[in-house]
């Protein structure tokens, strides 16, 4: 990984990285774009809108379908998701124990709005962790996969880009954090590695070693 200087900040992305919440989102989807008429496998879902905006599942989804999408569509599907990550989320395995031997600040910047990161966090206990340091894709302009997020939550912390780490599991977020010229710890988790792997960036499969990674810089 290119140096950068020391690593002052370490932004997480909050699905697939804090919260297993990717495959439970996906399975979701599979069933939502079903009962709209369009069968689609899990793997299709997962490589085309891990890590995507809401903006760009919209448009995904009407493209899928071949027609536009009604104002409001998502509305009766939103019970489904909701049911979902009450019965069924998770932290993800190992990343409790990662957060408590990083010795950096910590904060959140994801594409999710800021009651779901709230809500994902706080049923995973996680939310302790970064309770008044979470970053939204509300909270500007564009969402990943393009920088703004994560430059405003650099901002917000007072921390250079060249001194914040990112971790990320999704292609759209890793373009993000590039793009933002932060270096990126690129977890492997539901996203295949070849599909993550560029500049600035290191692979990894397990949480646990996240904290010797970010040691390492």
């Amino acid at each position: 990984m290119a140096a950068g200087g020391a690593p002052q900040l370490v932004i997480f992305d909050c699905d697939g990285v804090l919260v297993d919440s990717e495959i439970l989102a996906a399975r979701v989807g599979q069933r939502v774009l079903a009962d709209l008429g369009c069968e689609v496998s899990l793997d299709e879902i997962l490589e085309r809108f891990v890590g995507a905006s809401s903006e760009a599942y919209r448009a995904g989804v009407s493209e899928m379908l071949g027609r536009p999408l009604a104002p409001g569509w998502e509305r009766p599907y939103s019970a489904w998701y909701t049911e979902a990550f009450r019965t069924e989320l998770r932290a993800v395995p190992g990343i409790a124990e990662s957060l408590l031997q990083l010795s950096l600040p910590t904060c959140v910047a994801s594409n999710s709005g800021h009651a779901r990161i709230r809500e994902s966090l706080r049923t995973t206990d996680l939310l302790t962790h970064f309770d008044g340091r979470i970053f939204s894709a509300e909270d500007v302009e564009r969402g990943k996969p393009e920088p703004d997020v994560y430059l405003w939550a650099a901002k917000s912390m007072g921390v250079a880009p060249a001194h914040c780490v990112v971790v990320e599991d999704s292609v759209f977020g890793v373009r993000a954090a590039r793009a933002a010229g932060m270096r990126v710890f690129a977890y492997a988790g539901v996203t295949s590695a070849e599909r993550l792997a560029g500049e600035r960036t290191v692979i990894f499969e397990s949480m646990t070693d996240l904290p010797n990674l970010i040691a390492a810089l």
